[in-house]
């Protein structure tokens, strides 16, 4: 009788495990990029970035912000970078965005990527988002009528930090923003259908970690009209926002800008976001179980096994283990 229920007790362990609810949530692990040349690459945010170090990750070269990789795969020509795929660009903390600003100004290898302030570009460009008029309500943008109601109001850039752009090799959009206690890899901004039913798609799946403002059987709500500062000039929808985080790199959407659907990431030159978790096989069995699409088979990724499942968009994640 004691070892009917010994093995009863270890059966329901072992299930409760594979049906995912005591498997521990994934860490953030990488963003793999796809390039021409890996190691002038790294070298660039090295330079950019000196909190980043030159590193080896599965026997390729790569770069290392705390304990976060930027892999990179090397191609034969230009990666695309359109049409756009559900990830938009990546980005670092910075101690003082302005100190960053000047430095990449006096830097010929640095292209810096300009913000239209208002859809009639009639007040020029802004290198840094405080350079501009603030937001209101938390959306960091105005839209054509507030930005109206800003200058009949006399209202004035508030200065200090913000959030600027630098265009890096292979042709990536790179966010610095600052001023924070330390620079580091903070976040992957990205497109989605519907962000909110994404980020419901991120919890339920793979235990991304976040308040949702809105509950899954609302997540689908109307996009909002364009607001500036935006790097192109018919601006950026910034309603709806959402995302979670995993550890303390946030993952984060806006909704599709235009009206053609979203592309696969795979082959962009953002390809992927890798996640880490220490039982590949059990959450294998869960995301099966739950319906997620995956994108091949399990494969060796170096020393670690790997398998590549497709987000609510189509961005390519990957889920590594790491013991």
């Amino acid at each position: 009788m004691k070892l009917s229920r010994l093995i009863l007790a270890v059966s329901f362990l072992t299930l409760t495990a594979v049906q995912g609810q005591s498997l521990p949530a994934p860490h953030f692990h990488h963003l793999h990029l796809n390039s021409i040349n890996p190691d002038a690459a790294i070298d660039f945010y090295t330079r950019q970035f000196p909190s980043t170090v030159r590193a080896v990750v599965a026997g390729s070269p790569a770069l290392k912000s705390g304990a976060v990789y930027v892999l990179f795969n090397r191609v034969k020509s230009p990666p695309p970078t359109g049409p756009q795929s559900a990830i938009w660009h990546f980005g670092w903390h910075v101690t003082d965005v302005r100190r960053n600003l000047e430095k990449y100004r006096n830097t010929s290898e640095v292209k810096l990527l300009p913000m239209y302030t208002a859809p009639d570009r009639s007040t020029g460009e802004a290198f840094v988002s405080s350079d501009t008029w603030p937001g209101v309500g938390g959306v960091l943008g105005l839209t054509k009528e507030q930005i109206a109601e800003a200058k009949a109001k006399g209202i004035q850039p508030q200065g200090g930090p913000g959030f600027a752009y630098l265009q890096g090799p292979d042709g990536v959009i790179v966010e610095y923003q600052g001023n924070f206690p330390a620079e580091r890899f903070n976040h992957v901004h990205l497109y989605q259908e519907d962000p909110f039913c994404a980020a419901h798609w991120y919890r339920k799946h793979l235990s991304g970690a976040g308040e949702i403002a809105r509950g899954e059987a609302e997540c689908r709500t109307e996009r909002s009209a364009f607001s500036w500062p935006a790097l192109v000039p018919e601006g950026t929808r910034r309603v709806p926002r959402a995302g979670v985080t995993f550890d303390d790199v946030a993952v984060a959407w806006y909704a599709r800008q235009g009206e053609r659907a979203l592309v696969p990431s795979r082959g962009q030159v953002t390809d992927h976001i890798g996640l880490s978790v220490n039982d590949l096989d059990s959450w294998i069995a869960k995301l099966r179980r739950e319906g997620v699409k995956f994108l091949g088979r399990p494969y060796r990724l170096g020393e670690w096994r790997a398998v590549m499942i497709e987000g609510p968009s189509k961005e390519a994640v990957e889920l590594v283990e790491v013991k």
